[in-house]
């Protein structure tokens, strides 16, 4: 998804449509935002016929037509949907004062977004920084390397860092570490750092059941405690679909994340 500063710039006349206030089941919650232009959309307030009926009204705002600048919707039969509730739509033209406000709140709403750190920019570490980047998550991707294998997505933040083990303690409590090196002796290193902090939620490393007992030996021998690797999530991805190509591991690891980041706030 293209970022809001990015859409913004390319559709400088814009209309802010907004959840102002919802009754009974709706298909997204009062403050969802979306943005119109009058040949593209950013966000969105729940799709459907409601969805369609916000688009228009929106664009004959823009138009500089006479037109209420609230929209209220009953979700039923009329409408071709069945959710059975209601929603008001606020409709704004975007001006400065309001992107200033969008952004602010949108930075808001980040600052407490769980964190996710990716370490490796490798094929495998591209891909799920592609598949997060549209999520609600703070995502940063790691590596050592003076050339990556590929391009770092919009809303991705990328550091090349000389000891990633040491990016580890900057994580907030409660975020998550998927490790992807190109180097299993630096997997280790980071893994070991990851497993001594008891508040992550997820500690991944991409591997076999091979790698797992490889890494438990190392553990032995660094003197650290073995049993850590009772919450170290390796293979990542689960097991439902055995598939090694980049984009169907992000997939399943990107599920993997969600339920543990998201599920319990559901």
């Amino acid at each position: 998804m293209t970022t809001l500063p990015a859409f913004l710039k390319s559709h400088p006349h814009t209309v802010l449509c907004e959840v102002a206030e919802t009754k009974g089941s709706t298909p997204r919650e009062a403050g969802t935002l979306m943005l119109v232009a009058a040949e593209a959309i950013w966000g969105t307030v729940g799709g459907g016929h409601l969805e369609f009926m916000a688009i228009e009204h929106a664009r004959k705002h823009l138009a500089g037509q006479s037109v209420p600048d609230t929209l209220d919707v009953p979700l039923g039969p009329e409408i071709g949907q069945c959710c059975g509730g209601r929603t008001l739509l606020s409709i704004r033209t975007v001006d400065q004062a309001l992107v200033a406000e969008l952004t602010q709140r949108l930075a808001d709403e980040r600052a407490v977004f769980p964190d996710v750190m990716v370490f490796g920019a490798g094929h495998v570490g591209l891909a799920l920084a592609r598949a997060l980047a549209p999520l609600p998550l703070n995502v940063s991707l790691i590596d050592t390397r003076s050339q990556i294998d590929g391009d770092v997505p919009d809303g991705i933040t990328f550091r090349r860092v000389a000891m990633p083990e040491a990016e580890v303690s900057k994580l907030k409590s409660g975020g998550a570490i998927v490790i992807l090196t190109h180097d299993h002796a630096l997997d280790f290193l980071i893994a070991r750092q990851a497993l001594a902090r008891a508040d992550l939620a997820y500690v991944g490393m991409i591997g076999s059941k091979t790698k797992r007992a490889t890494f438990g030996s190392f553990l032995e021998r660094e003197g650290a405690d073995r049993s850590g690797l009772e919450r170290l999530t390796l293979p990542i991805g689960g097991s439902t679909v055995k598939d090694k190509r980049p984009a169907v591991i992000a997939a399943m690891v990107t599920a993997e994340l969600l339920g543990v980041l998201l599920g319990a706030h559901a």
